[in-house]
């Protein structure tokens, strides 16, 4: 009956925890991002702390704040180079002559049309242009705009809060390392103090090392791309090669999505600057870069990262990804590995005596 009632109280307990998290799902949010970021800074911050300025030790409070202040210039460095870009890109799209595009689209145009209409997708009296012009009548419609400048509003607002909560957490994250471990500590019953210590410290240290390493693969891709594209004077080869390398966050599927957004920008490139015939060419150059680079990040920075930094078989961190991603989509293929990674340290501690997971984590 003692048993009976334990289960179900465990069982209470955890559909309460994922109410929670649901309920304060941006809470949760920030706090995942704030532990992450805290992570990465932290090894910085035990630096500063070994630092000596003549008989000044600088004090953990102060090497935080220093730590935190070199994240905040690196993110606003990022976004100081790269949206001019962005900007000089929307430029080159407003420049294009749609008028000499479209002349000479007319007869694809008009191909694409009498398909639509034999589908009945189009009625016979409209056309794809009367189709576009209804849509952007709708889209700067006073009243799209009063909902348009309310969102803007709402996010503005929201973007502040959250900026704010995250850089207040991360530097608190990193000031008092033990806030977290205190935290679950506290709700850990005292027969398992010891265990779930034990799981704290091994996931901070793999976790660390994984979103370091992450960091190193997502700056040597957005080299490789942005060098490579350069040499082949692909223009606005800086921000496709951020974007190609920041989507390698997403395993497996960022590099497509990067690559496609890389062609995309480049087509519109060239039918700006009047690079029509070349069209081909650059868009072959831009799938080349992004191949050849992707390979060097298959072979070389993913075995060093995924397996070497959380200890796990290439193969078993693909089987985890492609199963988190069925689940949860791109969001669980982000949140897989350092997942995995955590439930792994959990199952050494409590379930060592099962064979599979003595396998699964015999590197740990």
């Amino acid at each position: 009956m003692n048993k009976a009632l334990r289960i179900l109280g465990g069982v209470l307990i955890a559909i309460l925890v994922i109410y929670l998290v649901w309920r304060f799902a941006d809470i949760v949010t920030y706090l995942i991002i704030a532990i992450t970021l805290s992570l990465i800074g932290r090894p910085m911050v035990k630096r500063f702390n070994t630092m000596r300025i003549g008989h000044f030790h600088i004090p953990n409070a102060l090497s935080a704040l220093l730590t935190l202040l070199i994240i905040i210039f690196v993110v606003l460095g990022f976004v100081g180079i790269f949206v001019p870009l962005i900007a000089s890109q929307a430029r080159l799209v407003s420049d294009i002559d749609f008028d000499l595009l479209g002349s000479s689209m007319q007869k694809p145009i008009a191909d694409l049309e009498v398909f639509l209409r034999q589908y009945n997708i189009l009625s016979r009296d409209e056309t794809i242009r009367q189709l576009m012009a209804q849509q952007i009548e709708s889209i700067l419609s006073f009243a799209s705009f009063s909902e348009t400048l309310t969102s803007v509003v709402g996010v503005t607002g929201s973007l502040f809060i959250a900026v704010f909560a995250i850089l207040f957490l991360t530097y608190f994250f990193m000031k008092d390392s033990y806030l977290l471990d205190e935290l679950v500590e506290s709700l850990t019953p005292a027969n398992y103090h010891n265990e779930v210590h034990s799981v704290l410290t091994q996931s901070k240290r793999l976790l660390s090392r994984y979103f370091i390493g992450l960091m190193i693969e997502l700056t040597t891709m957005i080299t490789l791309l942005s060098t490579g594209l350069t040499i082949f004077g692909v223009e606005n080869a800086l921000l496709i090669g951020f974007f190609g390398g920041l989507m390698n966050v997403i395993p497996y599927l960022g590099p497509i999505i990067g690559a496609t957004v890389g062609v995309i920008l480049t087509i519109f490139t060239a039918l700006s600057t009047g690079m029509v015939n070349d069209i081909f060419s650059l868009i072959l150059i831009v799938v080349s870069v992004f191949a050849v680079s992707n390979l060097i990040d298959n072979v070389v920075l993913q075995p060093l990262i995924y397996s070497n930094s959380v200890k796990a078989h290439p193969v078993e961190i693909f089987l985890v990804i492609l199963i988190a991603g069925s689940i949860a989509g791109i969001a669980g293929m982000i949140l897989a590995i350092p997942t995995y990674t955590v439930l792994r340290v959990i199952a050494k501690e409590f379930l060592s005596q099962v064979k599979v997971v003595q396998q699964l984590t015999k590197n740990i």
